[in-house]
């Protein structure tokens, strides 16, 4: 287990179908190990700033860093709802062109331990979803089997894990901001009650 932790959060940005500039912003967290709702915070937003590639978070992670700051100052005010103690994040860390996706991003603004979780491979660093990559993800046998994702350059830069028996699709899982790829792995290990890891999911 680990040892102190009650809380963990979940962020994520949606987008309506067909637009790009209307989201909706979510942040909840859930009570650890039991995965229960304690708080959910959702509202749409009008994102402004342009897509670009690889710059993702500088279209999201505004509009997450207000969620949290807002459970922060709800936190401060009515002492009520316990603020998370890690948080997931639905997009990469380290696992990125520049080192640097949006849950490192988010982390970083907040200053709070967050992790990567993606569901799709994102193709850098001579990373390819070619036959070796879908063939190391048959190898996946069970529900919390693991592989490295190591890039030309030599790094890990995430892991590989299949969270779910009944889903052979797995997850990209990557360090965030103040917690290490192993912890991080476990943590989303401990929080799939279905493939997407419950904070996410939720």
């Amino acid at each position: 287990g680990f040892a102190g932790l009650e809380r963990v959060g979940g962020v994520d940005l949606s987008y309506i179908k067909g637009d790009d500039t209307s989201a909706c912003a979510s942040l909840v967290v859930l009570s650890y190990p039991a995965l229960e709702v304690l708080y959910e915070d959702c509202r749409m937003v009008a994102v402004s700033a342009p897509y670009v590639a690889g710059f993702l978070a500088f279209r999201e992670v505004p509009f997450l860093v207000e969620a949290v700051q807002r459970l922060q100052h709800l936190q401060e005010i009515t002492f009520l709802f316990w603020l998370f103690q890690v948080l997931f994040v639905d997009g990469n860390g380290l696992l990125h062109p520049r080192g640097f996706g949006v849950a490192c991003h988010l982390g970083v603004l907040t200053d709070l331990p967050c992790i990567g979780v993606a569901k799709n491979l994102l193709q850098m660093d001579g990373l390819v979803r070619d036959e070796l990559h879908k063939e190391q993800i048959r190898s996946l046998q069970r529900e919390g089997d693991t592989f490295p994702l190591t890039g030309a350059s030599g790094r890990v830069l995430g892991m590989v894990l299949r969270s779910y028996n009944n889903s052979s699709k797995p997850l990209y899982v990557s360090v965030g901001h103040r917690v290490c790829l192993e912890t991080a792995v476990r943590l989303v290990k401990s929080c799939c009650r279905y493939r997407i890891p419950e904070p996410i999911r939720q």
